[in-house]
């Protein structure tokens, strides 16, 4: 899992890693450093702020096939897509231009900053605080299309090479912006996407799907949520991504991008 939940909120691992390096930075630089109160608050935001756009800005470039496509999607920051290596080169500049009159705190400071990115890389890789995937294959389970006829998961990997299972809802803002994506992907030779509904009636799903013209194969109903269940879902939307075995390859909690969307099927 690429999240956890904590309480009623949903947080994406790489992001309570990033947050916990960050803060991890700031009191070791407040404290180590010697730097004034000013110069340091300045030193920092300033960081943060660079950080954040040179990663953004080295993921969409390292991707620009996929945001080429969409390019106003590369302005949407609370989407995962961070390169924590740019990141962290931008960083290190700015830090040895604001810092460059005080040669001991820049020393120091890149050090940290070496040091705290290393470490949130480290822990994207490794994810102590997820697990390994709870689903192994696709489930044993049939489940009813919108349509009324029965759908038999596994005997969907008989027709595909890549089979894309997301657990969505109506009420669920972020499985809503995605739906255009997985319907795009479902267009795909060799690609079989089930979008199944998690507990709600057929009615509003029929809905949604007739406004937005968004048609798949394999719309399916899962009222009592036994995907949910399964996969071990902290939250919606969650995707999980199988070969043409039948076995799970990966799991996403959250907005898909397109970008990793595209990762996904050309890997």
């Amino acid at each position: 899992m690429n999240a956890i939940t904590l309480g009623p909120l949903l947080i994406s691992l790489p992001r309570l890693y990033a947050i916990a390096c960050a803060i991890a930075l700031l009191v070791s630089t407040r404290y180590l450093l010697s730097l004034p109160s000013a110069k340091h608050q300045r030193w920092f935001l300033g960081l943060v702020v660079v950080w954040l756009l040179a990663a953004r800005f080295g993921h969409v470039v390292l991707h620009i096939d996929s945001y080429s496509v969409a390019p106003l999607a590369a302005l949407k920051i609370w989407q995962p897509g961070y390169h924590g290596l740019w990141g962290m080169a931008a960083g290190l500049v700015w830090t040895l231009w604001s810092l460059r009159s005080r040669l001991i705190a820049m020393g120091g400071a890149m050090a940290l900053l070496v040091g705290t990115s290393s470490l949130w890389l480290v822990l994207v890789t490794l994810a102590p605080l997820g697990s390994d995937l709870s689903v192994k294959s696709l489930p044993d389970i049939t489940l009813e299309d919108i349509d009324g006829n029965p759908v038999h998961l596994p005997s969907l990997a008989d027709d595909h090479d890549r089979i894309i299972v997301n657990l969505w809802a109506t009420w669920c803002p972020p499985c809503l912006r995605e739906m255009p994506l997985l319907a795009e992907a479902d267009q795909r030779k060799g690609v079989g996407v089930v979008v199944a509904n998690q507990g709600e009636d057929l009615l509003p799903i029929v809905r949604y799907l007739d406004e937005y013209q968004l048609r798949f194969r394999y719309a399916l109903r899962d009222p009592k949520q036994m995907l949910m269940s399964i996969v071990e879902a902290p939250g919606l939307p969650t995707t999980v991504l199988f070969d043409g075995d039948g076995n799970a390859l990966d799991v996403h909690v959250g907005e898909l991008t397109h970008a990793q969307l595209q990762q996904w099927l050309d890997d």
